[in-house]
């Protein structure tokens, strides 16, 4: 047990280690380099536009979630495929009974912590603990508002607003890092600049401020009601456009470095992007996922029945060779060389229309639009029907 607990100085040591599997495709990368942790699904908010939360109080939830020893379980098979961050997530992680002890025993196995977190329940004793021990990566809290009136218009919790406050003031105390995001919200323009004004003043910035701008339907499609709101909810992508967009040289520089890079026609495959591959997500219920979204049954692994190595080397692989089937997917995404501006995805598809491949119009909009504002597309083309794409992307080097 003292050999399995010790710190782990570096990535390189632990990768020299005998027992680390790598990836068979890349001799020098760990099979699992990160990995995902959903503690809980419920949460002591209620907020309006929340994919997966479940009330605080569900003893139904909280009798389903993994035990300490199934997390500790799963966490030390992490460390022997060769992780070295687990990312702690919810619902709010910070309500399991057990976080202090789960948190120090990764830190014990060597990894890197990262936190998501409302901040409302960050006290003395949690303090303390991350002072002797660190995350190492900077605490991740969400702020619903700068005003009592919209923070707890979104979190629909009175009180939460001044619980929010006194939580960052103790990681202020503290010294303790935390980054900080906000989602973006019709009724939460005004508070923007004063975010953007006080996220400046805390004296570490390794990262700049964040924003949640695309709203997601629920993950486990368990509530149309719960989804119409969020529906009602999002911003039309010409408001989103304009909003990540307003700094517009440097948004202009940042899309036209990424659409150099990824811009591709994608063809049937499901799966275009990374995952499932050096990572994925445990639900709290040991459910183990190519990423934190895509929850449709025929993409879950139980790890109650298995382990991480026998997801990752032989379920999530099969996974990722799955192909669209849907006609209109495949005359429209399978062509569209500006997929990857888009977020549509098995998950996406999944959340919005229970399939793993019918197109999300949401973000097919969003996607054209950028691709106009980039230069790529002109108003009225469709992507999928462009043939001289690669002469687009070339000509936008400029």
């Amino acid at each position: 047990m003292k050999e399995k607990n010790k710190k782990i100085e570096n990535k390189e040591s632990f990768y020299s280690k005998k027992n680390i599997y790598t990836h068979p495709l890349y001799k020098s990368t760990p099979l699992l380099a990160r990995i995902d942790m959903e503690l809980t699904e419920r949460c002591n908010n209620n907020c309006i536009h929340c994919y997966i939360n479940q009330p605080e109080a569900s003893i139904r939830a909280q009798e389903k979630e993994l035990s300490t020893e199934k997390i500790k379980e799963i966490l030390d098979e992490a460390s022997s495929l060769g992780c070295l961050d687990v990312r702690f997530t919810g619902g709010e992680p910070l309500l399991r009974k057990d976080f202090k002890e789960i948190y120090i025993y990764a830190r014990k196995l060597g990894l890197r912590a990262n936190i998501f977190t409302n901040a409302t329940l960050i006290d003395e004793n949690l303090c303390s603990v991350f002072r002797k021990i660190p995350p190492l990566e900077s605490i991740e809290v969400t702020a619903y508002g700068m005003s009592q009136r919209t923070y707890e218009r979104v979190t629909r919790i009175k009180g939460s607003y001044e619980k929010f406050r006194n939580g960052i003031d103790r990681l202020l105390e503290h010294n303790i890092p935390f980054k900080i995001k906000i989602p973006y919200f019709s009724f939460t323009k005004n508070e923007i600049s004063i975010f953007e004004e006080w996220a400046a003043q805390l004296s570490w910035k390794d990262r700049e401020p964040g924003y949640t701008v695309f709203f997601d339907l629920r993950a486990r499609r368990d509530s149309r009601g719960k989804n119409i709101i969020i529906e009602k909810l999002r911003n039309t992508p010409e408001d989103s456009l304009r909003f990540l967009s307003r700094k517009k040289e440097e948004w202009l520089k940042q899309k036209k470095e990424f659409c150099l890079k990824f811009l591709e026609i994608p063809g049937d495959d499901l799966v275009t992007c990374g995952a499932g591959q050096g990572g994925g997500c445990v639900d709290a219920y040991g459910r183990f996922q190519l990423c934190m979204l895509l929850r449709h049954p025929q993409t879950i692994y139980d790890l109650n029945k298995g382990s991480l190595k026998d997801a990752l080397t032989r379920f999530f692989p099969k996974v990722r060779k799955m192909k669209a089937l849907n006609p209109d997917y495949l005359y429209r995404c399978a062509r569209c060389f500006i997929s990857a501006l888009c977020e549509q995805c098995p998950a996406r598809s999944w959340m919005e229309h229970g399939t793993l491949d019918t197109p999300v119009e949401y973000y097919c909009r969003t996607a054209h639009l950028e691709a106009q504002e980039i230069g790529l597309l002109k108003k009225g083309e469709k992507a999928w029907e462009i043939k001289d794409w690669k002469k687009r992307l070339h000509n936008i080097k400029s």
